[in-house]
């Protein structure tokens, strides 16, 4: 049997959630011969308690891994802080991780696609994520999988090789980028990454994903995706700490095996295009926008 990664499974208050996210992962190929860690983050508010009980419910009676351990945290250290510390220890232990979050749903080659790519990229210093989620693309004239600059996180996999080089200091990264590129960070402007990493700065968001982009971006890296999404985000429900209600991200997984894999590592140019073009326009026109803001105002 090939040395399978550890999955890395963070979760917090949402019970619902967790109970599919787990469903989905036990019908993976790969599930039984794979060692499932759950991180579970400690209530940030009393009022958070009863959720962060309930889901510590679910995930003590997990069962169809090679072996489940359950990590609790008293406190509560934010997404961020628990997914930067729980990647960390099992990168150090085992020198490459499977991350999910609370609110993914796999297809049932999600595991062995991971686990394939790492073994095959694991000497190509370049690759230094691979990511299962692609938004919902033309994928007509792409190949099954391709290299791109940023890093996606829903449902993504490393090595220790690629991890060393996080830079969680957010002063340290921004003094790197100069005119030409934050444009080629936000793919020629069509994607606020940017934006995000100046947020994040001036404390509006607690992103470790933009940080990990950022960080995967100014060594010159790539990251492999799938041209049709291995995972769909369920947590756009409204219910999430980071995501609004919205369903531009929507996708139908993948129900096919990967059975290819790039030789070339370099950016795949037709695929960076169908990118830049699905992000320029993925707001849909100002009726739309209009509909969409309502909407979500609505809904709060």
């Amino acid at each position: 049997m090939q040395n399978l990664a550890p999955i890395a499974l963070f979760v917090y208050n949402r019970p619902q959630h967790t109970l599919r996210t787990i469903k989905f992962l036990q019908q993976n190929e790969l599930a039984a011969d794979s060692r499932l860690y759950i991180f579970s983050d400690g209530a940030k508010t009393p009022q958070d308690d009863e959720k962060v009980a309930e889901v510590r419910d679910i995930i003590n009676k997990v069962d169809g891994f090679k072996s489940v351990k359950i990590i609790q945290r008293k406190e509560n250290a934010g997404l961020a802080n628990s997914v930067i510390a729980g990647v960390s220890q099992l990168i150090n232990d085992y020198g490459q991780v499977v991350v999910f979050e609370d609110d993914l749903i796999t297809s049932p080659h999600t595991l062995t696609y991971f686990n394939d790519a790492l073994n095959r990229y694991r000497e190509e210093d370049k690759v230094m994520h691979i990511g299962a989620y692609m938004y919902p693309l033309d994928t007509e004239n792409l190949p099954e999988t391709f290299f791109y600059r940023a890093a996606t996180s829903w449902g993504w996999a490393t090595w220790a090789r690629a991890w060393k080089n996080f830079e969680p200091d957010i002063d340290t990264l921004l003094k790197q980028f100069d005119k030409q590129k934050r444009s080629a960070f936000s793919i020629q402007n069509s994607m606020n990454f940017w934006k995000q990493m100046q947020e994040f700065k001036k404390g509006k968001n607690n992103s470790w994903a933009i940080r990990w982009y950022a960080s995967v971006f100014l060594k010159g890296g790539l990251t492999l995706n799938p041209s049709q999404s291995l995972v769909n985000n369920i947590g756009h429900d409204g219910t999430g700490v980071h995501s609004g209600i919205n369903d531009i991200y929507n996708v139908i997984i993948n129900p096919k095996p990967i059975t290819y894999f790039p030789d070339i590592v370099a950016e795949n140019t037709a695929a960076y295009q169908v990118i830049k073009n699905f992000l320029a326009n993925r707001k849909g026109n100002i009726w739309e926008r209009i509909k969409r803001f309502v909407i979500e105002k609505l809904n709060k």
